[in-house]
């Protein structure tokens, strides 16, 4: 598996499935989740009106994951992901890896074999980027599965520089 950094809009990138740093409602909000929510158009909306429909009426959980279609997104699919919320007390971060490591199962369950990420959690879910870059490299390194390629896609210096620390690379 190969992972890699860039700065960049996550919208754009060409992979099968983006990951989405979403709220636990699914019906968009703002930051990555609502630039995800903007670039896919209106379908998307309505596929995360029916998830919470039919399979997720309580709100999608901290830390879980599930998929939909990418509609007007280069990717095929968005993994919709909730980050553990710091500045509410939400502050182990196994529940911040475990967005990770939910968000590549899912993908891998609809035969993703590249995946963008942006840094969940570090956004107003209040985690640092240190702490958030560390969270996700550590989950994906220890996962094992199919996907092949593994793009963080940031969309700050500070968030890349703190990934690439991560990954042990110089920034």
């Amino acid at each position: 598996m190969r992972i890699t950094t860039e700065l960049g809009d996550i919208t754009r990138v060409d992979v099968d499935a983006i990951v989405n740093a979403a709220n636990s409602s699914l019906l968009g909000g703002g930051g990555v989740d609502g630039a995800i929510h903007a670039a896919a158009g209106p379908r998307l909306l309505e596929a995360c009106r029916e998830l919470r429909r039919t399979t997720y009426p309580g709100g999608l959980p901290v830390g879980d994951a599930v998929a939909t279609p990418g509609f007007d997104l280069p990717a095929r699919w968005v993994v919709h992901t909730v980050g553990p919320n710091r500045n509410a007390g939400q502050t182990d971060p196994a529940l911040l890896a475990a967005c990770f490591t939910h968000s590549l199962d899912a993908a891998a369950a609809v035969g993703a074999r590249t995946v963008a990420f942006p840094a969940v959690g570090a956004g107003v879910y209040g985690w640092s980027p240190h702490d958030a870059a560390a969270a996700a490299v550590g989950a994906v390194r220890a996962w094992s599965g199919d996907v092949e390629h593994i793009r963080f896609v940031l969309f700050s210096e500070p968030l890349l520089a703190a990934f690439d620390a991560a990954l042990g690379a110089t920034a």
